[in-house]
């Protein structure tokens, strides 16, 4: 039986790939095949992540200091990129930020600072390394939006992460209506609440888990390896119909 989930010799950038979701994605493209590109400001992590990655996996990694707001810098990744592996198949804009407080005490600039990284960040990589795609005529551009972008939520003070999700969400709808007749798919995965360095304090308080665990039919968090599974798809063979929708991988949160 054919394998859609084959990824070899296609090459995967992965955006926040320091930690957490974004090196998990990482970690399930190389299983499949695929040389990896990871994104992010820590270096020192990169590095660490991309050792662990060729050891694993027996594909190649590519570790790149970016600051996805800076058009420079991601065009230079860009560059770095083709120069390295002459093909990009693979977009995962993942890299992001929260800034938690009542919306009547949140700053210009940490609204702002929200919109720059989680919005702006996301379209800058997208519109970079799209260029290479159409060239190919192909590609896999998977954004990852929040279940926050669907609906809103009275126990969340987050009101610039809702706005720049939301705008993620509809930004996704948008690339993949002009993107198509280029050969690229785009999509969004909208994930719940899974424990990540960005989640884990929040999501440890004992009235946020008795609340989040009541809102979610599943009753439960998100576990590690339950996002990567929905990236695998997006970024495969197996979803080459599926374009400009938003997946929500909540446990449920958004059907209630």
């Amino acid at each position: 039986m054919k394998n859609y989930f084959d990824l070899t010799g296609q090459t995967a950038v992965v955006t926040g790939a320091s930690t957490g979701l974004g090196l998990q994605m990482a970690k399930a493209f190389a299983s499949q095949g695929a040389n990896v590109v990871l994104l992010a400001r820590r270096l020192n992590l990169l590095e660490e992540n991309a050792a662990a990655i060729k050891q694993e996996f027996g594909v190649q990694a590519l570790p790149l200091a970016c600051d996805i707001t800076d058009v420079e810098k991601v065009r230079g990744a860009v560059t770095a990129v083709m120069s390295k592996f002459g093909r990009v198949d693979i977009l995962v804009n993942n890299a992001g930020t929260g800034a938690v407080a009542p919306a009547v005490e949140i700053t210009d600039d940490q609204f702002n600072n929200e919109l720059k990284i989680d919005l702006f960040g996301t379209f800058i990589c997208a519109r970079e390394f799209a260029k290479e795609m159409i060239k190919a005529h192909y590609g896999r551009i998977i954004n990852i939006a929040s279940m926050y972008g669907l609906v809103g939520n009275m126990a969340a003070t987050c009101a610039p992460y809702h706005a720049a999700k939301g705008g993620v969400v509809n930004l996704t709808r948008a690339l993949a209506a002009e993107w198509g007749k280029e050969g690229i798919t785009v999509n969004a995965i909208c994930p719940g609440y899974f424990w990540t360095p960005l989640t884990k304090e929040t999501l440890e308080t004992d009235w946020f888990a008795s609340y989040a665990k009541g809102a979610i039919p599943l009753g439960r968090y998100g576990k590690e390896g339950e996002l990567d599974t929905c990236a695998l798809f997006l970024a495969s063979p197996a979803s080459s119909y599926v374009n400009g929708q938003n997946i929500a991988v909540d446990g449920g949160y958004t059907a209630i």
